[in-house]
């Protein structure tokens, strides 16, 4: 038996529609997590061209329009970091909406940069919550034989979310786009108000009968639940919450550096400076065609990866999907450094301002080549939503230890946010000072990093239960060696 022997032949995928009820429920958190985050791609252009001095933005700022949403996500990991384990899965789900609703109202009545800042950071601070929060519940609520496809749900919705904005943004303005922001929080919150806490929360909270019926209402009154609670039971009781000693035994820091990297490496492809600046970079590449309409093609090809990624997710196995994530990501980061890098890409007909602001000159004629960037953005958020994209987060909740799940959960979640921000944050800046194929060499490399990585380092998971994953971690079963 290795690591990648499967342990669960031949157990029926339950059919509850609660399940998955309750899964679409708790992930319309991610789907308004992908809203905000790409919000300056449209908002940007459109503010830009208002005229509203007051809310003029020039390199600083946009770079901190886009960037300080990151850093409101950080905040808010470190805030699921101690609301995961003191109030559960769900209220931490559901608390999330507050600073989101707050945040888009701050951005409809914004009239100064410092208004626009704030709803950024506020709704960074839900986007944190929801990103700490929903996976682990997802996973604990999920069997087995479906947890790998239902883990991605977080990452599909996410996906919509971005689509959404994009086909929003080609007919609302911005304002208007940060209104409909609310829409999935008050659906989620409504919903959320008539499901049942994480079966493992409960149990871990010495709640054993409230527990059952959790499960049982998930699983259905005529599955195997009993036994089911019976197991997470025994594993629950084989382990406690870890002291800071107990974080140096294998058991505990294999898993919490392995996902701690996986989430540092994630950002480290460049994806959300790519997609919190989307329309800017097709501006800037002189792509023939309209940047909304590209964000919008680009946004629906990410979706249809992702579902592609889900449908794989417990057929190929996880590590499977990795490797093709990052060489897919490899390639197109690598094409997209050759033509930034070329004469063609360096005369556009978009000028950047040294102070940051861009007007969009007469259109050129159609140039074919200026295709390139298009179908290479393509191919990188493709390979990202197959792999590393949705990947990252399910392995997160799944290999993580139940005594330190909810403290390292928000741990992988701040240092991914701030990665996130800092990339972000100095992404346009390297691009007025030295050019747009600097930015894109760095995450070329990147991917190779991140090949190398999941050959040495992650195992795969596919069709272990969670209480399987521990003791796999507990054993030292074949295991790479940090």
């Amino acid at each position: 038996m290795d690591e990648a022997t499967p342990l669960l032949p031949g157990k029926r995928i339950p059919g509850n529609a609660r399940l998955y009820l309750a899964v679409f429920s708790a992930v319309l958190g991610n789907l308004n997590f992908g809203y905000s985050l790409v919000f300056p791609s449209s908002a940007i252009p459109q503010i830009q061209k208002d005229g509203n001095p007051q809310l003029y933005m020039d390199t600083h700022q946009i770079s901190w329009f886009g960037s300080i949403f990151s850093l409101g996500a950080a905040a808010g990991g470190l805030v699921a970091m101690f609301l995961n384990d003191k109030v559960g899965r769900k209220m931490s789900i559901m608390m999330s909406a507050l600073p989101s609703s707050v945040g888009y109202l701050v951005i409809v009545v914004a009239q100064s940069m410092w208004m626009l800042y704030t709803g950024r950071f506020l709704t960074g601070i839900a986007a944190g919550m929801s990103a700490a929060s929903i996976p682990v519940y997802v996973s604990e609520i999920s069997h087995p034989a479906v947890r790998g496809t239902l883990g991605s749900c977080p990452q599909i919705t996410a996906v919509v979310g971005t689509l959404a904005l994009y086909a929003l943004g080609l007919v609302l303005p911005w304002r208007w786009l940060a209104v409909a922001g609310e829409v999935p929080v008050i659906v989620m919150i409504v919903l959320l108000c008539f499901l049942p806490e994480s079966p493992r929360y409960l149990l871990n909270r010495g709640k054993r009968q409230q527990a059952t019926e959790a499960l049982k209402w998930l699983r259905g009154p005529d599955s195997d639940y009993v036994s089911e609670i019976g197991r997470i039971e025994e594993s629950i009781n084989a382990q406690r919450t870890a002291g800071w000693d107990e974080l140096m035994e294998p058991f505990y820091y294999k898993p919490i550096l392995i996902s701690i990297f996986m989430r540092f490496l994630q950002q480290m492809t460049g994806i959300t400076p790519i997609l919190v600046y989307l329309e800017p970079i097709f501006t800037m590449t002189q792509v023939s065609l309209e940047p909304k309409n590209d964000a919008a093609l680009v946004g629906v090809v990410r979706l249809l990866s992702v579902m592609t990624s889900a449908s794989l997710m417990d057929k190929a196995g996880r590590k499977a999907l990795l490797y093709t994530s990052g060489f897919l990501m490899f390639i197109s980061m690598l094409s997209m450094t050759m033509y930034t890098h070329t004469p063609i890409a360096q005369n556009t007909n978009t000028t950047l301002y040294p102070d940051g602001g861009y007007v969009d000159s007469p259109e050129s004629a159609l140039n074919p080549i200026t295709f390139i960037p298009l179908i290479s953005s393509m191919v990188i958020i493709f390979g990202y939503a197959m792999g590393w994209g949705p990947i990252t987060w399910l392995l997160m909740s799944e290999i993580l230890p139940l005594g330190a799940r909810g403290i390292a959960s928000g741990f992988c979640v701040v240092v991914s946010w701030l990665t996130a921000f800092v990339l972000t944050h100095v992404f346009m800046h390297v691009v007025v000072a030295y050019g747009l194929f600097v930015p894109y060499l760095v995450f070329c490399v990147v991917c190779v990093v991140n090949i190398i990585f999941t050959a040495v380092f992650i195992p795969e998971t596919k069709g272990r239960s969670l209480e399987e994953i521990e003791n796999y971690f507990r054993t030292g079963l074949d295991v790479p060696s940090l």
